[in-house]
């Protein structure tokens, strides 16, 4: 039997993982470039859960290709949002830079810290929409005394 099929044969959906790296009481964004249809929308950064991976190696792996960076996978912000009508899920962690590590925009357009009042500033993809609404009082948390 194939890795991601119950035994009755109907695909588990696909598990997305996204990073939210708050840093200073600011969060980062990225802007994707591709596909055509999310170029210029912006998200949290992340991506598919490979077979035999845990959603925290994943989100580990996705944060070095795409931006670089060593981190530790905390907490989950928010729910479990649907994707692909039914077909994936996403899950967004907490994430921490390791070591003094400063994130690159290696695979996105362009990146931006936000602070909770320049949340609504960017055009977010509808699936990260509900994870920024959970942001304000996790940034307010973080800002320095």
């Amino acid at each position: 039997m194939p890795l991601g099929q119950p035994a009755g044969g109907r695909q588990l959906p696909r598990v997305i993982v996204a990073a939210v790296i708050v840093t200073d009481g600011r969060v980062l964004a990225c802007e994707r470039s591709a596909p055509p249809e999310a170029a210029g929308k912006w998200e949290f950064p992340g991506g598919k859960v490979e077979p035999g991976e845990s959603d925290a190696v994943a989100l580990a792996r996705e944060c070095a290709e795409e931006l670089g960076v060593r981190v530790k996978v905390g907490a989950r912000v928010g729910p479990d949002v649907p994707l692909a009508h039914g077909r994936a899920v996403l899950r967004v962690f907490e994430v921490t830079l390791l070591d003094g590590d400063e994130p690159r925009a290696l695979e996105h357009t362009a990146m931006r810290w936000l602070a909770a009042d320049e949340l609504d500033s960017v055009p977010w993809l509808p699936a990260d929409r509900p994870i920024v609404a959970e942001l304000p009082a996790l940034l307010a948390a973080d800002r320095p005394a």
